[in-house]
């Protein structure tokens, strides 16, 4: 059976950053590509990064050069580092996995 977790969200100020974990299990990890996407509050969810099983990333574009997707095999953990948040960034946080989504993690940014 899939499971995706994800954690680290939180409250943060404008400017500043978190980490974001998603642990998974039921699968092999290692030649696994996971995505990244968020949903913010009445907005449809949206694609925010993927990483190939090999390491290879893409990102959207509202994103690119302030997020880094990155993964340790060893782990079975796929990481979302978030710098230079903004506001328009606060939304609940997804991992997927061909089907499967984890129950999201909430991010806000905001003084």
């Amino acid at each position: 059976q899939v499971h995706l977790v994800e954690s680290g969200g939180g409250l943060v100020q404008p400017g500043g950053s978190l980490r974001l974990s998603c642990a998974a299990s039921g699968i092999i990890f290692s030649i696994s590509g996971i995505h990244w996407y968020r949903q913010a509050p009445g907005k449809e969810r949206e694609w925010v990064a993927f990483i190939a099983s090999g390491g290879a990333t893409t990102y959207a574009d509202s994103v690119k050069g302030r997020f880094s997707i990155s993964r340790d095999n060893a782990k079975n953990t796929v990481y979302l580092q978030m710098n230079s948040l903004k506001p328009g960034d606060t939304a609940v946080y997804y991992c997927k996995h061909h089907t499967h989504w984890g129950q999201g993690t909430q991010v806000t940014v905001s003084s």
